[in-house]
């Protein structure tokens, strides 16, 4: 079976870079998502456990590494930037509807997978929420925020942001092989490539 490599490129890439690389590679996980989703128009069953590590995944790695260091960042933009103070407080706050979204929806999949009864309208409602929550917010984020923020913020901005939340291991694109917990989501993005 030939396989895809989905891990960033070797070249040491600029804040801004990884930041706009991460929302990519969260696209590409709400897209898988969303088909997810979408298969209960078909009347069939949605691979739940894929759903699951998806928002796992998501609330793992973006809600404890990515969002806090774009809170900081914001933080430093705002001072440089003080007209987008608005709008960056907006993005942050989103950060917070996102985590409590996501945390619903993996609370009605665990259910499902613990063969509870769950109304397929609340699973429906609850992962429309999360998709277009978190959909909207990256492309804001790379519309109004990325430019703004690759011509104002300041090499000690950025250690700021660097410092401020400790590096975690990205345990699905990262440089690392992934763990066994997430190589069935791994695969399903290389084939979806």
């Amino acid at each position: 079976m030939d396989t895809v490599d989905i891990r960033p490129p070797l070249a040491m890439p600029t804040p801004v870079a990884i930041w706009h690389t991460e929302h990519v590679y969260f696209k590409r996980l709400l897209d898988l998502l969303r088909r997810q989703v979408d298969v209960f128009q078909t009347g069939e069953r949605p691979n739940y456990e894929l759903m699951v590590d998806i928002i796992t995944y998501l609330r793992d790695y973006s809600d404890r590494f990515h969002h806090p260091r774009e809170d900081i960042a914001f933080a430093c933009l705002a001072k440089r930037c003080p007209d987008m103070a608005p709008e960056l407080a907006r993005l942050g706050q989103e950060h917070r509807v996102i985590a409590n979204a996501g945390e619903m929806l993996l609370k009605l999949l665990q259910a499902i997978l613990s063969e509870a009864i769950v109304v397929r309208a609340e699973v429906e409602a609850a992962a429309a929420t999360y998709l277009v929550y978190y959909g909207n917010h990256i492309a804001r984020e790379e519309r109004d925020v990325l430019a703004h923020a690759a011509q104002a913020l300041t090499p000690q901005d950025w250690d700021a942001v660097n410092n401020a939340v400790p590096q975690g291991r990205d345990p699905l694109f990262g440089a690392d092989p992934p763990g066994q917990h997430y190589r069935e989501l791994r695969r399903q993005l290389a084939t979806s490539a």
